[in-house]
């Protein structure tokens, strides 16, 4: 299947005072039609700028982003504007994602404004429909952000973001901010909508339970890279790379019965200011060898649908 999008060697460096933060360093990757991919990592790792940048929200230091074949990077402003009704985000924090001082019925309404014609009763109309979607109702209309919880903030940020009908949306940790109860509502309100409308999403995250259950394909990131892709199942499974076990070892399990080997990792994620030579995740890997320091792994595919970027996969059995 042709991929809806799909990023080359993306890279994006931050200038700072002493040096460059490589928060996104040469990650390439593939996202299908109609299929969810969740972007995993710890804080600090570059998920959130990896979003950003596919939607040329940050401009890339590097590499291309191809949306329906077209790298959105060389576009001319027209052109984008045309190409970003496609594409939408949803931010972390509902609380600080929304203008304060404008009322749902602007927030909502802001991006029809911009890229339609839509004015009076016909703009109200489709406003009433969008919040009617994602659970809200006409007597919202004219409240301000401050009167609704995180949840209610979430579902209008939701429905800002589906105005235009996109076909790609990023979620940038959408549920982090949310109590647990009200995580699964608004987890259930975006799995409904995607099956509904064929939608395509890039879900980052840092909880795996999460990611697990929404996610069709699943990538690992460290220190600006892509370490480990492959299918949900594949990943929660049999987790090859030894990032991606050390992870996966530290989600709790209910069943008092099951003993599970935590992996303990050693010292802290360096800083991506100065990196370190070689594997970018030797310095903490338990079975570094000395060539791990040398040369860069490439993300290498090991079997149909899974890559892999460590070269001793054999080791991680």
């Amino acid at each position: 299947m042709t991929p809806l999008v799909q990023a080359i060697n993306l890279k994006k460096h931050f200038p700072v005072p002493g040096g460059v933060v490589h928060a996104v360093d040469g990650v390439s990757f593939s996202i299908e039609p109609g299929k969810t991919t969740g972007l995993v990592g710890e804080s600090g790792c570059g998920k959130t700028t990896v979003g950003r940048t596919m939607l040329n929200l940050i401009r890339p230091t590097a590499g291309e982003l191809r949306f329906e074949g077209q790298n959105i990077f060389a576009l001319k402003p027209r052109d984008l504007q045309a190409l970003r009704r496609k594409m939408s985000i949803v931010f972390q924090n509902p609380y600080s994602s929304l203008n304060p001082r404008m009322k749902i019925k602007d927030i909502v309404a802001e991006p029809l404004k911009t890229h339609t014609r839509l004015r009076g009763q016909a703009l109200r109309k489709r406003v009433l429909e969008l919040l009617d979607q994602v659970g809200l109702t006409q007597q919202h209309l004219l409240r301000y952000p401050h009167e609704f919880s995180g949840g209610q903030r979430q579902r209008i940020a939701l429905a800002r973001a589906l105005a235009l009908e996109p076909m790609f949306i990023v979620f940038d940790e959408p549920t982090s901010a949310l109590d647990v109860s009200v995580q699964a509502q608004v987890l259930n309100l975006i799995s409904d909508l995607q099956h509904e409308r064929g939608l395509t999403f890039l879900f980052i995250s840092h909880n795996l339970s999460v990611v697990e259950h929404i996610a069709d394909q699943i990538m690992i990131m460290y220190l600006g890279k892509i370490v480990e892709i492959g299918e949900t199942d594949d990943i929660f499974g049999r987790p090859l790379h030894p990032y991606t076990q050390a992870l996966l070892s530290a989600i709790p399990v209910v069943d008092p019965d099951f003993v599970q080997e935590i992996v303990v990792l050693k010292g802290d994620m360096p800083s991506p200011v100065n990196p370190p030579p070689g594997c970018c995740f030797h310095t903490r890997c338990p079975r570094a060898l000395s060539a791990c320091s040398e040369a860069v792994p490439e993300l290498a595919q090991v079997s149909p649908g899974r890559w892999v970027a460590c070269p001793h996969v054999e080791n991680a059995d």
